[in-house]
């Protein structure tokens, strides 16, 4: 994909705001950037490897998974087009990763070396102070969403969890479609698939909600 179809994908994250395609351009030559495409399940940063880029989803998807010591996997998260992944590890200065970044599908990702953010450059980039300041923003705001999954993970039953994580994707809307299959979502709610495939139907058989696959409505 040419640049300035790269743009029009990425330009709708607030870590561009205010930056236009000319900056971005610049951007590019100035920062190291580089695209790379990955296959459905390539690792393409595992838990513990060093970090040293932030990167930027052209297309395509991933997750963002971390295991614990008795290899029981956690699903904290799923990216699409225009997300970002890697800037909250690097702003937090870690040398290792601390969770595992899969692709769930056919991605491509545009990599970027994460110290020309977060320093100004040589050249005085005109827009690169905008750039500090959207990344700050952007960090905030994925600290509100991980304090929502705190949340729900902190409910004390499985129907409890599913009503907290309706809310947290519905934004006030009675249908709604979450990017989760069921064992993605009982990962990410840290419940046994079983038993909340049996409380979802229980709730439906309540007259609480409607669902079919992914797709819900809330009654």
């Amino acid at each position: 994909m040419n640049l300035e179809g790269i743009y029009s994908i990425l330009k709708s994250n607030p870590l561009w705001g205010d930056i236009g395609f000319e900056e971005f351009s610049s951007m590019v030559a100035c920062m190291e950037a580089r695209q790379r495409i990955f296959l459905k399940g390539d690792i393409i940063v595992m838990a513990g490897n060093p970090i040293n880029q932030i990167g930027l989803i052209i297309s395509g998807s991933v997750k963002v998974i971390r295991e614990d010591y008795d290899g029981n996997i956690l699903l904290m998260s799923e990216l699409g087009a225009s997300d970002l992944f890697g800037e909250v590890f690097a702003c937090a200065g870690l040398d290792q990763s601390p969770v595992t970044i899969q692709a769930s599908e056919k991605v491509e990702i545009l990599f970027i070396n994460f110290r020309k953010v977060l320093t100004t450059c040589s050249s005085a980039c005109s827009f690169h102070t905008k750039l500090i300041e959207n990344m700050l923003q952007l960090i905030a705001l994925k600290t509100l969403v991980l304090n929502q999954q705190i949340d729900i993970l902190s409910k004390r039953t499985t129907r409890d969890k599913l009503i907290a994580f309706f809310e947290m994707h519905r934004n006030g809307a009675r249908r709604f479609t979450i990017p989760f299959n069921r064992e993605e979502m009982a990962n990410y709610l840290c419940v046994d698939r079983s038993a909340m495939s049996h409380e979802l139907g229980k709730m439906r058989n309540d007259g609480l909600i409607k669902f079919k696959k992914n797709f819900f409505e809330i009654l």
